[in-house]
C-alpha cells in the first residue's frame, strides 16, 4: 500500500506562470493531445482569420502545411494592431501569444461575433509548439517576432521593413511540439480540407486556399458566394431533389443573424445541421429547437387549410415533415451560451424565438409564392405519417416478450447465456455454413451467433415499414432488444459488442456495408456508443514443421515467406470463407478474446458517413461498384 500523504502546506500550492498550465494540461484546452488535438491548433488560427472576414475585412484565407509539418495561416485582415499593450506593458502581438484570455473578442468592439475559444486560441498554440513565428502588416509596415520552447519569446516585436499601404494582414507559422504531440505531429490533408472547405460554405464570399507542399504539391480553393445554398446543394448530390430550388431564409434580430438554407430529397432519412459561429452545434440547441418547431406547425397549417389533412386527422409529426429533409441553420450571436456534454449545444433562450420568427416569415411566403413546390413538400410528409402509421403496426412483431418467446422466435439465434450486457457478445455471420463453424467455436457464456441469409434489403431505399417487413431485419432488432424507431431505447441493448463477421471478399465486404448501413440509419447510437465491431478472419494457414501462422492477407503473406528459409515447402491454405475453416482455426483466430483482432466501427462526423452512406448504397449504382471492386477487399470498417 502506498505512504499516504500527511503534509499539506502553503509550498504544496503550485504558482503556473505563463503558458506552463497549458503545457501542464494541454487537454483542457485543446480537448486531446492526439491526432484531433494537433489539428485543433490549426482551428484555432484559421478561427482567428475567420473572425477578420465575420467583422468585414477580410477576404481571403490561405493554410500551408510545410515540408517539415509546419503549417502556415495567411490573411488579408487588419493586422494585429502592434502598438504597447497598457494592462502588459508588452506589445499587443506578444500579448495575444503569451498571455491566455487577451483578445479583441470580450466586448471591446473589435468583433461582433466570433468562434474559437475566446482570447485563448493564438496563445495556447505557441505555447504548444516548439516554435511559432508571427508577422504582421500594419500601416505600411512589416512586424515580426518569433517564439520558442513552448511560447517563450525569442525578442521583442520588431520592425522589420515597409510594404504596400494597403496591404494589411497576418501571417502565423507554427511547428507543433513532439513532446506534447507524441501520438503523431503529421497533419492529415483530408481533414484540413473538409473543415476548411465547411468554413467556406458557413461564410460566403470567402476564398480559403489549402496548399500542401510535402510531396507533390496539392492546392485546392473553397470560394462559395451562395454560401449554405451551395452547402446544401453539395450535401443533396448524390440524392435526387423532388422541387427544383434550394429555399433560403436570413434575417437579423437583436443583433443575432440566421441563415436556413434546406431542401427536400426523395429519400427517407432527415439530415439537419446546425452551427453558431461557425461551430458545429451537432447536439442542437435553440436555433435548431425554434425552426424544427416551425418547421412542423407551418406544414401542418398549410395542409389543414388546404384540406389535405382532415379535422379529424392525426398531425404530422416533426419526424413527418423532415423525412427527405437536408437543412443547414447557421446562427452568428454575439454571445452565444454553449451547453450539453460536450459543449456543442447552443443554450441561448432568446435564440428560439428568433429562429421561428426568421424562418416561419420566409417559409410560409415560400409555400404561398410556390404552391406546385408546397403540395409536392405536404404530400411526402402525409406519405411519411402513413408509412409510420406502418412501421408503428409492425414494430410489434419484434419487440421481445419473455425468454420463451425468444426461442420461438429466434430459432437460427444460438444465444448466449449471459444476461450480463457488458460482457455478451453477438457475432452476425453470413449463411448456416458459417454459422454452424462459429456455434461451435464460440464461447455459450458470452458469444451468441446469429447466421443470415443471403444480403439484407438495402435500407438506403426504404422507409421503416418495409424495413421491418425483413425477416433478417426483424430477427436483429428483437435479438438486439433494443427496439426501433419511437421505441428504441439503448438501455436494453443485450449484447456490448455487436460484430459483423463476413468473408474476406467482395460479397463480405457488400454485406458489411448492408448492415452498416442499417444500423447507420435506424440504430445510430449503438454505433456512437461504440458497439459495433468488425471481425478480422485471417485469409491464409501457413504450416510450416510444428509452427502453424495465420496472417490476414497477401501482403502479410508475403512478408512471413520471406521470414523463412528459402528451402522451406511450407503447406498454405486459403479460407476462401468462414465456412471453410474449421471450427478450431475460427476460435483461435477470429473470436478468441486473448488472440482476435476487431475494428471499432465509428463515426467521426455525421455529414461524411451520410455522404458515404448517400454514394454507396443510393440509386446509383456505379460508384458502389467501382468502390468494392478497387477496395474491397480491404475495407473493414466505416471510419467517418
Amino acid at each position: 500500500m502506498d505512504e499516504k500523504v500527511t503534509h499539506y502546506n502553503d509550498d504544496d500550492i503550485q504558482v503556473l506562470e505563463g503558458l506552463e498550465a497549458v503545457r501542464k494540461r494541454p487537454g483542457m484546452y485543446i480537448g486531446s493531445t492526439s491526432e484531433k488535438g494537433l489539428h485543433h491548433l490549426v482551428w484555432e488560427i484559421v478561427d482567428n482569420a475567420i473572425d477578420e472576414a465575420l467583422a468585414g475585412y477580410c477576404d481571403d484565407i490561405e493554410v500551408i502545411i510545410g515540408k517539415g509539418n509546419t503549417i502556415t495561416v495567411k490573411d488579408d485582415g487588419r493586422g494585429m494592431p502592434t502598438g504597447i499593450n497598457k494592462k502588459t506593458g508588452l506589445s499587443t502581438v506578444e500579448t495575444i501569444f503569451t498571455v491566455l484570455h487577451a483578445g479583441g473578442k470580450f466586448g471591446g468592439g473589435g468583433y461582433k461575433v466570433s468562434g474559437g475559444l475566446h482570447g485563448v486560441g493564438a496563445s495556447v498554440v505557441n505555447a504548444l509548439s516548439t516554435w511559432l513565428e508571427v508577422t504582421v502588416y500594419h500601416d505600411g509596415k512589416i512586424f515580426y517576432q518569433k517564439f520558442q520552447d513552448g511560447g517563450k519569446p525569442v525578442e521583442e516585436l520588431k520592425e522589420i521593413g515597409t510594404c504596400e499601404e494597403n496591404r494589411t494582414g497576418t501571417t502565423v507559422t507554427f511547428k507543433a511540439d513532439p513532446e506534447i504531440f507524441t501520438e503523431t505531429t503529421v497533419y492529415n490533408y483530408d481533414t484540413l480540407a473538409k473543415r476548411l472547405q465547411e468554413l467556406a460554405f458557413l461564410n460566403k464570399g470567402i476564398r480559403i486556399i489549402l496548399i500542401d507542399e510535402r510531396e507533390e504539391e496539392k492546392k485546392q480553393e473553397f470560394l462559395y458566394n451562395g454560401g449554405i445554398i451551395e452547402y446544401v446543394q453539395m450535401l443533396n448530390k448524390n440524392k435526387t431533389p423532388i422541387h427544383d430550388n434550394v429555399m433560403y431564409f436570413e434575417g437579423t434580430e437583436d443583433g443575432i443573424e440566421l441563415e436556413v438554407a434546406m431542401q427536400y430529397n426523395d429519400s427517407y432519412n432527415a439530415n439537419v445541421y446546425s452551427f453558431t459561429n461557425n461551430i458545429n452545434t451537432y447536439e442542437g440547441g435553440t436555433h435548431e429547437d425554434g425552426v424544427k418547431r416551425a418547421l412542423t406547425r407551418i406544414i401542418n397549417n398549410y395542409a389543414r387549410n388546404n384540406k389535405i389533412l382532415k379535422d379529424n386527422d392525426e398531425a404530422f409529426t416533426g419526424e413527418d415533415v423532415r423525412e427527405g429533409l437536408t437543412m443547414i441553420i447557421s446562427c452568428k450571436h454575439p454571445d452565444p451560451q454553449f451547453e450539453g456534454q460536450t459543449k456543442t449545444k447552443l443554450g441561448n433562450a432568446e435564440v428560439r424565438k428568433i429562429a421561428d420568427d426568421v424562418f416561419s416569415e420566409g417559409f410560409e411566403r415560400f409555400l404561398m409564392e410556390n404552391p406546385n413546390e408546397a403540395k409536392t413538400i405536404v404530400d411526402k410528409s402525409n406519405t411519411a405519417a402513413h408509412a409510420r402509421l406502418a412501421a408503428k403496426k409492425a414494430r410489434e412483431l419484434t419487440r421481445r416478450k419473455s425468454p420463451l418467446d425468444t426461442i420461438n422466435t429466434l430459432g437460427k439465434l444460438a444465444d448466449c447465456t449471459s444476461k450480463d450486457a457488458t460482457i455478451s457478445e453477438i457475432f452476425i455471420v453470413e449463411g448456416d455454413s458459417a454459422g454452424g463453424s462459429a456455434k461451435s467455436a464460440r464461447i455459450p457464456k458470452t458469444q451468441a451467433i446469429l447466421p443470415l441469409r443471403g444480403k439484407i434489403l438495402n435500407v438506403e431505399k426504404a422507409r421503416l415499414d418495409r424495413a421491418l417487413s425483413n425477416e433478417e431485419i426483424r430477427t436483429m432488432i428483437t435479438a438486439f432488444g433494443t427496439g426501433i424507431g419511437d421505441d428504441f431505447d439503448i438501455e436494453k441493448l443485450r449484447y456490448h459488442k455487436i460484430v459483423i463477421m463476413t468473408d474476406a471478399d467482395v460479397d463480405g465486404s457488400h454485406i458489411q456495408i448492408l448492415l452498416l448501413t442499417l444500423f447507420y440509419r435506424f440504430f445510430r447510437p449503438i454505433i456512437e456508443g461504440g458497439y459495433v465491431y468488425i471481425a478480422q478472419p485471417p485469409l491464409f494457414r501457413i504450416t510450416h514443421g510444428k509452427n502453424i501462422k495465420y496472417v490476414q492477407d497477401e501482403v502479410e503473406y508475403e512478408e512471413y515467406r520471406a521470414t523463412l528459409p528459402a528451402s522451406a515447402k511450407p503447406t498454405v491454405n486459403r479460407f476462401k470463407g468462414l465456412g471453410e475453416m474449421n471450427a478450431e482455426d475460427l476460435r483461435d483466430t477470429t473470436m478468441s478474446i486473448e488472440n482476435r483482432v476487431l475494428r471499432r466501427v465509428t463515426i467521426e462526423d455525421a455529414m461524411a458517413a451520410d455522404k458515404i452512406i448517400s454514394e454507396f448504397m443510393g440509386d446509383d449504382v456505379l460508384p458502389r461498384k467501382v468502390f468494392l471492386e478497387e477496395h474491397g477487399h480491404e475495407y473493414t470498417e466505416l471510419d467517418v
